[in-house]
């Protein structure tokens, strides 16, 4: 049994992911990456993030194996990318991407973009799966009506759906489909790649709890039952990220946030992907 020394999420098939995982992507590979991952897993991560279109999943793997944390205790998420979908080349990803991390097994595997064949992608994912490749199976980017495609008549439910929420963009209508389905919430780009550290409300709120607008950011989002996966290349920052469990923001403090919603986005949206 895995043993993390953090919060974490029950999924939908038993499975516990930590609540505050490292982000890695738009860290190039090589020895930076490698120190990077190491750093937060001595800051107290135990769940990494990674994919195979961030092409640093070699140094994310050396990173790990520096870090001297077993195996077993840490929560390991990758994605297979929209040229691998069909189910022989899911499959083959699956194991290359083992292969570049130096792992026997991934925690998560999930579809990193909604696709026309996603349903061939999935399929392929439950074989893994039952082949005990992977602890739990998802999909990232996904909107209902891209999810409803594909999940009614397979065995296996996705655990995760991996999608961009932040303040301006929260997501409701898709986390409360997914939540519908008993399908977990993970957060990336929650600081909207930095634009949330302008914004006056939330400095305003961290002020008043004496913390920095990305714990406000991280806290605001697992108040909401939300996984999510900062990234910094600052030992300082991953330190900081990794502390939110000190305290709680009050009911008018969230509703406050709330009101920041603009559906603005950081990443494609999923139904007019440039790729």
């Amino acid at each position: 049994m895995k043993k993390y020394n953090q919060k974490t999420l029950t999924l939908n098939n038993g499975t516990e992911i930590p609540v505050i995982g490292f982000g890695t992507y738009q860290i190039p590979n090589g020895s930076t990456t490698s120190k990077t991952v190491a750093d937060a897993l001595s800051c107290g991560y135990r769940h990494i993030d990674c994919a195979s279109a961030y092409d640093n999943q070699k140094s994310v793997g050396q990173g790990i194996k520096n870090s001297g944390v077993n195996r077993d205790e840490i929560f390991i998420t990758s994605k297979v990318w929209i040229t691998d979908m069909s189910y022989q080349n899911t499959i083959q990803a699956c194991h290359k991407t083992l292969k570049e991390l130096s792992l026997d097994y991934l925690d998560l595997y999930i579809i990193h973009w909604p696709k026309p064949n996603s349903r061939e992608c999935f399929q392929a994912l439950q074989y893994l799966y039952e082949q005990k490749l992977v602890r739990a199976i998802g999909i990232s980017n996904f909107k209902p009506h891209h999810i409803t495609d594909f999940i009614e008549g397979e065995s296996i439910s996705p655990a995760i759906n991996q999608i961009e929420c932040h303040p301006y963009l929260q997501q409701e209508e898709t986390i409360s489909y997914c939540h519908q389905h008993n399908i977990a919430i993970t957060a990336h780009s929650p600081f909207m790649e930095g634009k949330m550290f302008t914004v006056p409300l939330l400095a305003e709120i961290a002020k008043k709890y004496n913390k920095s607008i990305a714990q406000i950011t991280l806290r605001w989002n697992y108040q909401r039952g939300i996984v999510t996966i900062p990234k910094s290349v600052n030992r300082s920052r991953m330190e900081e990220n990794f502390n939110i469990f000190d305290f709680s923001l009050d009911q008018e403090d969230m509703l406050k946030i709330k009101c920041l919603e603009t559906g603005e986005r950081s990443a494609p949206d999923p139904d007019h992907m440039p790729f």
